[in-house]
């Protein structure tokens, strides 16, 4: 059985839920570990056989119990979004990974991270720069870490039922958008086929248009 410890489940919008909502269908059903603010939620969440704990990503002392609890074997995924704190959270997470033997790891960040840098506009990188600054540096804790990892970087998040039609793309300019959904199925089918190859990807549907 595979094993998820998901960090960063914060709604039934978000994408870290809707892996969960994939990981449990898998047949066979994979176990699934998440980490959640709200002790309501926590409760929706045991009722549909996920183990829900409620806690704050920023405390070591708690993502250390989730990473023994998951087991050396899991695989930790890192939905965590915000602009403030982002890379102190994910570093507690990867050296608690680190030091507890968990060997891979899938950190979602953004279009703009890393070496995408260049290719955001100024008026974006004025609007959530300090948020992409903040996930670049984490990518950096992961990529020198002992870890196999995949980074996704996904374009403008949309609600919306999975296409099929993700794609990654790596060291391109790219620009666009992807359904939560679908970014939630890629990263499942990434770890079932075991694809985490210490990579950055951009992650769009191509053809996927929104009109605001």
């Amino acid at each position: 059985m595979k094993t998820l410890l998901i960090l960063g489940v914060s709604s039934k919008l978000g994408t870290g839920y809707q892996i969960s909502q994939l990981a449990i269908q898998c047949q066979p059903k994979w176990r699934c570990i998440v980490l959640v603010r709200d002790a309501d939620f926590a409760k929706q969440l045991l009722q549909q056989g996920i183990e829900a704990h409620v806690g704050d990503a920023s405390d070591i002392s708690t993502v250390t119990k989730l990473c023994q609890l998951a087991g050396n074997d899991a695989t930790i995924i890192s939905t965590l979004g915000g602009s403030t704190g982002n890379y102190i959270a994910q570093r507690i997470i990867i050296d608690c990974a680190e030091q507890v033997g968990i060997k891979q790891m899938v950190l979602v960040t953004s279009l703009g991270c890393g070496d995408s840098w260049p290719f955001l506009s100024t008026r974006a990188k004025q609007a959530f720069g300090q948020a992409v600054r903040e996930k670049s540096l984490a990518e950096v804790w992961l990529q020198t870490s002992n870890l196999n990892y995949l980074i996704l970087r996904p374009g403008g998040l949309v609600d919306g039922d999975a296409t099929g039609n993700g794609c990654c793309y790596y060291q391109q300019e790219i620009h666009g958008f992807i359904h939560r959904t679908e970014l939630a199925k890629l990263i499942i089918n990434k770890i079932g086929d075991q694809q985490l190859d210490n990579r950055a990807y951009s992650v769009i549907e191509p053809d996927l248009v929104i009109n605001y």
